[in-house]
């Protein structure tokens, strides 16, 4: 697209940050320049320049925006963020030395409005809940490591007694601590559910590909084969039911399951169930907002996690500008050509590194385009190389993981935001453009044309800090009801 005026403008007013470092808006009538992401009040367009660079603005006599700093985002430096992330690695590996919220505000230095602003901003979160999941951290290593009654961990790990660490555990993972403790001695253990919990669309999103050589659904049996972080691969049996979920799993003849592997399963399958996911919340939020359809007899509903960062990458980018049945049918034929064959005809996806010594030519003939082929390559070497960290991607801020995957050649915003949403856990993403967003916008809200882009921006804003689970209900408004 040609940067006339008329179209920066127009990025400005839609607060556009994908334009962020493309040009630099400056403000006669304040004398500041500022990036087009900048929240400040929205100049007229009489009163604007624009500029290609900081340093042009600053020859034309104008000063940097304070609110969006937009020197720091020129050489990369962003010094509010580091802020935050400090603060947030001080609160992850200490959560006790943090009793409540307003000790964490004193700690930032912000206020208290600023501070809650930053987190949902940059963690998709408020400090209340960022904390839990730092005491539930480090809560599960104790128990897992030690021998310590109950009680001294639960004081430990910063909560307040034993009946609401008891509680607040069990509702995010679906296992007492205790029984959270025996993981490591079995391979097998059952899940409970919330109440309410939507099993028929659980069901619908496990089943969605009937064709399937990594997952199948079977009455109330679910099978899947799964790559673990140390590449073993892995038979994983989910037997559904309305109150629990049991869980069985066996690993490859040449490997035998560890502590670690145990404790990886169960990580898996709560992200699949969605267990950490506030459901109810969203709910609440929808129905304030005067959209009870929307979230109408599926208020639990979760967006169920893809079983690896990697598979999630694969599908972004395997399913950009296709159709599904076709995205589905080179994801299968990839997995036939390196995949990796386990038990009941199912393959477990292969490891980047055997991915990376593909070239094009073994793709093509597979119907993957050059440019495909290319993208899936380039990335799974950087993944085998360790350019790319994807252990290192679900702990940082929001902001820096999407800063990470938008720098990597053949990922743009939509493909990012979704791997944001189905393999990260993010919970304020939004893949603009996709057209069962806003179709779901165009029937929930009555519109007489499916919203643009600038426009899904404006009507996704009021579900923030939950537009990811805004976004699952509405891939599922016009879908009949399972």
């Amino acid at each position: 697209m040609r940067l006339t005026d008329k179209t920066m403008y127009a990025r400005v007013l839609a607060g556009d940050a994908d334009y962020n470092g493309r040009f630099f808006t400056g403000v006669l009538t304040t004398g500041i320049y500022c990036l087009p992401s900048c929240k400040a009040r929205k100049p007229k367009a009489e009163n604007v320049r624009f500029f290609p660079t900081c340093e042009a603005a600053r020859a034309f006599g104008l000063r940097a925006c304070l609110k969006c700093h937009p020197d720091d985002f020129a050489r990369g430096a962003d010094p509010v963020l580091e802020s935050i992330e400090t603060l947030v690695a001080e609160i992850r590996a200490t959560p006790s030395a943090f009793p409540d919220v307003p000790t964490i505000v004193r700690r930032s230095g912000f206020g208290s409005t600023r501070l809650f602003e930053l987190f949902r901003q940059h963690y998709h979160t408020t400090p209340a809940d960022l904390l839990l999941t730092a005491r539930l951290t480090t809560a599960r290593s104790l128990l897992t490591q030690t021998s310590r009654p109950l009680a001294s961990i639960a004081a430990d790990s910063g909560f307040e007694s034993l009946s609401v660490f008891h509680d607040h555990f069990r509702r995010l993972t679906g296992l007492t601590p205790a029984g959270f403790r025996q993981l490591p001695k079995q391979n097998t253990f059952t899940l409970t559910l919330p109440e309410n919990y939507p099993l028929n669309y659980l069901r619908r999103a496990l089943s969605r590909d009937s064709d399937s050589i990594t997952e199948k659904l079977e009455g109330d049996s679910y099978t899947t084969a799964l790559r673990l972080a140390d590449d073993s691969p892995a038979l994983l049996t989910l037997a559904l039911s309305s109150a629990s979920i049991s869980v069985s799993f066996s690993l490859g003849l040449t490997h035998s399951p560890s502590t670690t592997h145990t404790l990886e399963i169960h990580r898996l399958v709560t992200a699949l169930l969605g267990l950490d996911q506030d459901a109810r919340a969203f709910a609440r939020l929808a129905k304030k907002l005067g959209l009870t359809r929307l979230v109408k007899n599926r208020e639990e509903l979760r967006i169920v996690q893809t079983p690896s960062i990697y598979d999630g990458l694969l599908w972004s980018i395997i399913g950009q500008q296709i159709n599904l049945p076709f995205a589905r049918l080179l994801r299968t034929r990839l997995i036939q050509l390196c995949g990796t064959p386990l038990a009941e005809n199912l393959y477990a996806l292969p490891t980047p590194a055997t991915v990376a010594k593909l070239t094009p030519a073994d793709l093509l003939p597979l119907q993957f385009s050059r440019q495909k082929a290319d993208y899936v390559i380039a990335i799974s070497r950087l993944i085998a190389t360790g350019q790319l960290d994807l252990t290192a991607l679900p702990a940082m801020s929001a902001t820096r993981a999407e800063r990470t995957l938008l720098a990597i050649r053949g990922l743009g915003p939509w493909s990012v935001n979704y791997v944001m949403i189905r393999s990260l856990g993010f919970a304020d993403c939004v893949p603009y453009g996709d057209t069962g967003v806003t179709s779901g916008l165009q029937s929930l809200l009555k519109l007489d044309t499916r919203p643009d882009l600038d426009a899904t921006r404006r009507l996704m804003t009021p579900f923030s800090p939950y537009r990811s689970l805004a976004t699952a209900h509405l891939w599922q408004l016009n879908q009949p009801i399972p």
